[in-house]
């Protein structure tokens, strides 16, 4: 799979998230052929992963964000299911604490960065800041900013962000950003269905409606902030999420792809040490 199809180009200029497929496939023909190509992939991220933890000098960054029922939880759950867990954490970004608020539009997140040698996976993020912040302006009241941040707010904060993804590709840590595109039909067919299905009634919350009217606004929103905010450092991915046996094969297609480019290696162990290993070798099999 070509994943340069799902790119922002870098300053985006030209892009428009209206007109980009929610439903496109990219020639996957069904369910079942995404399932059995998704199985594989899963078995070779695990293998990546594994040399990810011992190379110990990449943290990975995976940045999922999305209008409500999108799919985010299910896509990291399948695309995830096969990593180690003690090298991988999920951080699901909520409304702000009264602390969170008490701090600059960062610090909840950039406290959650993951380690060398890990995957760090953010489930709505900064980007929150840009997003619903923006559609709802009134939040901002409750961040307690000076006059002056206020200028050109927007601004600033697309040009923050892109310093701060700067910085960290610089340090080693590597943000894969993906935006889930659903159409605002699908969506309306996932909220039916969790209305519908009482396992599923725990996901719908009324403040979805309120959201739901407000679908313009938020497209809007999201375009400007993936045009300005895609950059050749950390670019950002839009992946078709009408489907959600394509929506999985393609994220994990976009990571693969991105670590495969990494050069991770296992660590090399010197002719010393390689000597020590046979010493000890020779040694507990003598004492058995």
């Amino acid at each position: 799979m070509k994943i340069d199809r799902f790119i922002v180009p870098p300053g985006g200029k030209k892009f428009d998230l209206r007109k980009v497929s929610t439903d496109d496939t990219n020639g996957v023909k069904d369910k079942a052929e995404a399932k059995d190509r998704l199985a594989k992939r899963v078995k070779r991220l695990a293998e990546i992963q594994d040399v990810l933890y011992a190379d110990d000098r990449f943290g990975i960054l995976l940045i999922f964000q999305a209008m409500d029922a999108a799919g985010k939880d299910g896509t990291i759950k399948h695309v995830m299911s096969g990593v180690n867990p003690q090298g991988c954490e999920v951080f699901s970004f909520k409304s702000p604490s009264s602390e969170e608020l008490d701090h600059d539009f960062m610090w909840r997140t950039m406290k959650c960065l993951p380690e060398q040698g890990r995957i760090g996976i953010f489930n709505r993020s900064y980007y929150e800041e840009v997003l619903v912040v923006r559609v709802h302006p009134e939040f901002l009241e409750a961040q307690k900013l000076p006059p002056q941040a206020l200028d050109d707010i927007w601004d600033k904060r697309f040009d923050d962000i892109n310093a701060i993804e700067h910085y960290l590709v610089n340090n080693g840590i590597l943000p894969i950003k993906f935006f889930l595109h659903v159409s605002k039909k699908e969506q309306l067919n996932r909220f039916i269905e969790r209305l519908d299905d009482p396992t599923k009634n725990w996901k719908f919350s009324s403040a979805d409606v309120s959201e739901r009217k407000l679908w313009h606004k938020y497209q809007d929103a999201y375009d400007e902030m993936l045009r300005r905010t895609s950059t050749k450092a950390a670019p950002w991915y839009v992946i078709p999420a009408d489907n959600k046996w394509y929506t999985r094969l393609a994220v994990i297609e976009v990571i693969i792809s991105r670590l495969e480019e990494l050069d991770l290696r296992y660590p090399e162990v010197s002719d010393e040490k390689r000597a020590e290993l046979v010493r000890i070798r020779e040694q507990l099999v003598a004492d058995d």
